[in-house]
């Protein structure tokens, strides 16, 4: 019983310095705490406080929900990129990261091909996109070796891209 008597003693001092310690030194209020020196009207303070930087407004936080995805429906190298690499299975793709990435695809279970599309300007042409093949050989004992190959296949897939793109442009101003 007397240690329950004490913590809550205890606890009671602890409580008091800090309420003191909150109101300020020696016990006064805090500069900016008297009430002469703000607005009455609870708007006006709120438009003081973020005029000089000392808060925030919730529903300018809360207006945007979310990103904004307008871009990646509107954007015809997005389009043709995910049009023209689509019978592969997407691992990765990240609009505001400007990456497209395809998990490992493979026809037979010797050779498997994976591809990265990485954006670098929204404009049509061909330095807009860098594209990058990796091919997978496995041997029989499941031993594979991973390389990235600059040959016929990426121009082939930066071709596609660049001509579906323009087609998609082409389509947007007719409308």
């Amino acid at each position: 019983m007397k240690l329950s008597y004490l913590k809550k003693n205890i606890t009671l001092i602890v409580c008091l310095a800090f309420l003191n310690v909150s109101c300020g030194k020696d016990g006064k209020l805090l500069p900016g705490a008297d009430a002469r020196k703000f607005p009455a009207d609870p708007k006006q303070r709120v438009e003081n406080n973020l005029k000089e930087g000392r808060g925030f407004q919730l529903n300018k936080v809360l207006e945007n929900k979310g990103g904004v995805f307008d871009f990646a429906s509107s954007n015809e190298l997005w389009r043709a990129s995910l049009d023209t690499i689509d019978f592969m299975p997407l691992l990765s793709a990240n609009y505001s990261g400007g990456i497209i990435i395809t998990d490992w695809y493979s026809e037979d279970q010797d050779q498997s091909i994976k591809i990265t599309v990485r954006f670098l300007s929204n404009e049509i042409r061909a330095d807009a996109i860098d594209i990058k093949v990796f091919y997978k050989n496995c041997d029989k004992e499941k031993n594979c070796t991973i390389s990235e190959n600059d040959g016929e296949l990426k121009n082939e897939i930066k071709k596609e891209i660049l001509k579906k793109a323009t087609l998609y442009k082409d389509q947007k101003s007719d409308n």
